[in-house]
């Protein structure tokens, strides 16, 4: 029995999808296990760590410090000053000379102190001459009333005369004493042993009385000038260590608290402290910015850990520790909160031993016992060639 064509026609259509189907079927089957390790990435079996993540624990010197800021100046600086009017004739120092006490600095023209001077004794002479007169004639007279030749008012005459000449004498010294003083003020000399920190005054300029003319500074002790907030006030001492860490300085220099200002700066709720610093090797300069640590407690060979090391749960301290390259969770006691050499960090007086391994950072909840990888300069860990299938 022949089918009619319209029904030959489907079932043909009909076979040929299925095999389609089936042929797309059997495709799929073949390619999926290759597939598969493409969409499942491989979990990591180690947790990495940079060295910069890490941080041994040693032993050291442990401070809990006040921080302090200011800027450095001298102990000790003269501003030197013209004691007398005149012509400026030599400026001998320019800035960063080093300078004696007593040596010169500057010459003022001289001529006019010295006519005051020639003025003064001139006088002087004068005056002794008529002191030497009115002695004699005191004299004269005091044998003519002893014999009763004169009265006893023209006497008191002659004495009077004497008293006069002699004050004017005294007078006459006094004056020549001040234009020899101010000729001698006429050379400019240190007050003390430092270095120039400023040059005023250049030859040929007049300065008046009490110009400036230069500044000298000695560097060899400096002082820092740093405020206290009032509410800490009460922990500063005259005598508490300071380190003091100026910009350009590799190394931090020790100071020591020797000054506090008894009232409270205006318009602020802080106190002067001064803290003195020895400046042997002149490294220190005047205006230099400077943090400072003031010490309240000390203590030496402690073991400690930077504080975000720490981590606390239900009030007990813990730390991530690397032992045997796994991952280690362990329960510490802290002690003194300060700084070391390495910057903030937490003393550990049980729990850790000298030498140990832990992550610096606080990462949150980790799991302990989890391998640990450290990669070295950052480096990515190196990854196995993939495995060869066998009969190529």
């Amino acid at each position: 029995m022949k089918l009619p064509l319209p029904k030959r026609r489907w079932l043909r259509w009909t076979l040929l999808a299925l095999i389609l189907l089936a042929a797309a079927g059997l495709l799929l089957k073949k390619r999926a296990p290759a597939s598969a390790p493409a969409a499942t990435p491989a979990a990591p079996s180690a947790m990495e760590f940079l060295p910069g993540d890490l941080y041994t624990v040693q032993a050291g010197e442990l401070r809990r410090v006040l921080p302090l800021s200011g800027a450095l100046r001298a102990l000790n600086q003269a501003s030197v000053k013209a004691r007398v009017a005149g012509e400026v004739q030599q400026v001998l120092v320019r800035e960063g000379e080093a300078v004696k006490e007593g040596q010169v600095l500057a010459r003022i023209e001289t001529a006019d102190y010295q006519a005051k001077v020639d003025q003064a004794r001139g006088s002087q002479v004068a005056a002794q001459g008529q002191l030497e007169i009115a002695t004699q004639t005191r004299n004269n007279n005091q044998v003519l009333l002893d014999k009763g030749f004169i009265s006893r008012n023209a006497f008191d005459t002659a004495a009077s005369q004497y008293d006069i000449a002699k004050a004017n004498v005294d007078s006459a010294r006094g004056a020549l004493e001040v234009a020899r003083k101010a000729l001698a003020d006429t050379v400019v000399r240190s007050p003390i042993t430092g270095m120039i920190s400023a040059r005023n005054v250049q030859p040929g300029e007049k300065v008046a009385v009490d110009g400036k003319l230069l500044d000298v500074v000695d560097l060899s002790q400096m002082e820092l000038e740093a405020p206290v907030p009032t509410n800490d006030i009460l922990k500063v001492q005259i005598g508490q260590e300071v380190l003091v860490a100026v910009e350009g300085l590799p190394q931090k220099v020790v100071g020591r608290v020797v000054r506090i200002n008894p009232a409270t700066q205006s318009g602020s709720r802080s106190i002067m402290v001064y803290v003195r610093v020895d400046n042997p090797t002149g490294l220190l300069r005047a205006g230099m910015f400077a943090d400072a640590g003031l010490t309240l407690e000390k203590k030496d060979r402690v073991l400690a850990v930077p504080g975000t090391a720490i981590q606390v749960e239900d009030g007990n301290a813990y730390v991530y520790a690397i032992e045997n390259n796994v991952l280690a969770r362990r329960p510490v006691v802290t002690g003194l909160q300060g700084r070391n050499a390495d910057g903030g960090a937490v003393e550990i007086a049980s729990g850790l031993a000298e030498g140990a391994l832990v992550v610096k950072a606080n990462l949150g909840i980790l799991r302990a016992g989890t391998p640990v990888r450290i990669l070295q300069n950052g480096a990515p860990p190196a990854v196995a060639p993939a495995a060869q299938p066998q009969g190529h």
